[in-house]
């Protein structure tokens, strides 16, 4: 797996995958900023030594180029909107899921973004073996995708994470709200590795979304 650092997120990318097993930004209230610039053509990653996937891949699926990073979260720059239309930033979604219960949490995340002022978020298909693949590049078909969403409150960490199913879902979403020990377990990755021990002890014993907004 290789570290790319954009300018406005950063990405794990996995070539057995052709898609980022994870990718994390900075998501603040002034995204409600919004402008509205041309929706450019996806375009590979020039940072990825392997080369991304090519949206052709993609060609008559039936899945969506979904985003890991949305859009619509960088908004506040023209740089910024651009960056997440290259192919790493993307990964194969059912269209129902795309459009449905994945577009609301992410609407619900920029409100929680406006309410709390600031937020951190990593997001990724579940990567595992034998998934179904797309394209001549085989892009994999994650089978459930997932959101960890994190804001300081009295100085110390609150985390939220998602496990969603590819799939069209009427589900209220905080359903789908589990334990960070659970992305974990299922991903393989240490996402509290650069918290402090007593951050991560408060993180991972408590699936603290009550502590969030969900009305």
């Amino acid at each position: 797996m290789s570290i790319i650092r954009h300018k406005h997120f950063f990405l794990s990318y996995s070539e057995e995958h052709e898609q980022a097993e994870w990718a994390a930004y900075y998501l603040t209230g002034k995204s409600q900023f919004e402008h509205h610039y041309e929706r450019p053509y996806f375009k590979q990653d020039p940072m990825v030594d392997t080369e991304s996937a090519h949206w052709k891949n993609y060609k008559d699926s039936g899945y969506d180029k979904g985003h890991l990073v949305p859009a619509a979260d960088m908004k506040f720059s023209e740089e910024a909107y651009n960056e997440t239309f290259l192919t790493s930033n993307v990964a194969p979604q059912n269209r129902a899921f795309n459009a449905g219960v994945w577009n609301r949490l992410e609407q619900k995340i920029r409100y929680w973004a406006d309410k709390y002022s600031a937020l951190f978020i990593v997001t990724g298909g579940i990567l595992e073996a034998d998934l179904i693949t797309i394209g001549e590049e085989e892009v994999s078909v994650p089978e459930y995708f997932f959101k960890i969403v994190v804001r300081v409150q009295n100085d110390g960490l609150v985390m939220i994470p998602f496990l969603v199913p590819n799939a069209k879902s009427d589900a209220p979403l905080y359903t789908f709200a589990t334990t960070i020990d659970d992305i974990e377990q299922i991903t393989g990755i240490d996402f509290n590795q650069k918290l402090s021990e007593k951050i991560e002890e408060k993180i991972k014993k408590e699936l603290s979304y009550k502590e969030w907004s969900f009305s």
